[in-house]
């Protein structure tokens, strides 16, 4: 079962090539903003990996590519003087701006921000900020409801996150993360990136094997999805790690959860006499990304 799952790694996690191919679109559209509003030809100033590639757990085929970027903090003066939803004016610049560089691809500007799709799949959503005063959280425009300004804080979760990953053995809070991000798409579970790596954030340092490897991972599926079966379905909201944001639910995850903890009971269990049999109540929990044996 460690083998099975040191194979399911290499398949969720993204290939180098899909890497090398965001890391090339990413340095285009951040050297393209900064001609823009910068003045200047870098392709790597102003720019930050945020949401789940930002914390290193974005999954391959799954996950979208989170990125800020941010703007000089006069343009925030200029549109917040606007009468009616000024945010939804700097959205629509920025749209304008990438699209001077992917002029074919999709892009639109909505909400707090602008999404860029590519023809293979992968989706960028750029999101335009201020940086505020205390050097590390920024504010950011929400067209919604008239057009507003909100605060966050990625660095403070990325930082938060990357602490808590470290002092358990072989990345297993990002290995968590991963899986249930696959375990979410495959049995269309009511819940964010954001959701999920709040909840494995809060849970692992009590996980007794948390110090393990891939020999236990069959350990850490089963524990973390009985964990969600078991959180009180009426709670609406978590605090996100670093910055203390709200996580909001969008559903209850907690039947999907107990399905999953019951049929990796099952797995373990078939594991040593029948693991073809196990291989496929995984595959049953994870869909074909989870290798047979």
């Amino acid at each position: 079962m460690a083998d099975n799952f040191k194979s399911f790694r290499k398949r969720y996690l993204i290939p180098t090539e899909t890497l090398s191919s965001i890391s090339y679109r990413y340095k285009r559209i951040t050297r393209q903003l900064n001609k823009d509003f910068w003045g200047i030809d870098s392709e790597t100033s102003h720019s930050l990996y945020v949401g789940s590639f930002g914390r290193d757990t974005a999954t391959n085929g799954v996950s979208d590519i989170d990125m800020s970027f941010t703007l000089p903090a006069s343009l925030y003066h200029q549109y917040n003087a606007y009468l009616g939803n000024g945010q939804s004016t700097l959205l629509q610049k920025v749209k304008d701006s990438i699209n001077k560089t992917y002029s074919n691809s999709y892009t639109g500007a909505d909400g707090q921000v602008v999404a860029l799709n590519f023809t293979d799949g992968i989706k960028f959503e750029i999101l335009p900020v201020f940086l505020n005063k205390d050097g590390k959280s920024f504010t950011f425009a929400d067209t919604n409801g008239g057009g507003t300004w909100r605060v966050c804080n990625p660095r403070a979760e990325m930082d938060d996150f990357a602490i808590r990953n470290s002092v358990t053995a072989n990345g297993n809070l990002k290995a968590i993360c991963r899986m249930t991000r696959i375990w979410r798409d495959k049995h269309d579970v009511p819940m964010s990136g954001m959701l999920i790596d709040t909840l494995a954030y809060q849970w692992i340092p009590g996980w007794e094997y948390r110090d393990k490897s891939f020999l236990y991972h069959d350990f850490l599926v089963r524990d973390f999805m009985k964990h969600l079966s078991e959180i009180d379905s009426s709670k609406q909201y978590w605090r996100a790690p670093g910055s203390g944001s709200y996580v909001w639910k969008r559903g209850n995850f907690q039947p999907k959860a107990k399905v999953a903890y019951e049929k990796a009971l099952d797995a373990i269990k078939y594991d040593a006499d029948m693991p073809y049999t196990a291989a496929n109540k995984w595959r049953e929990i994870f869909g074909s990304k989870y290798p047979t044996p």
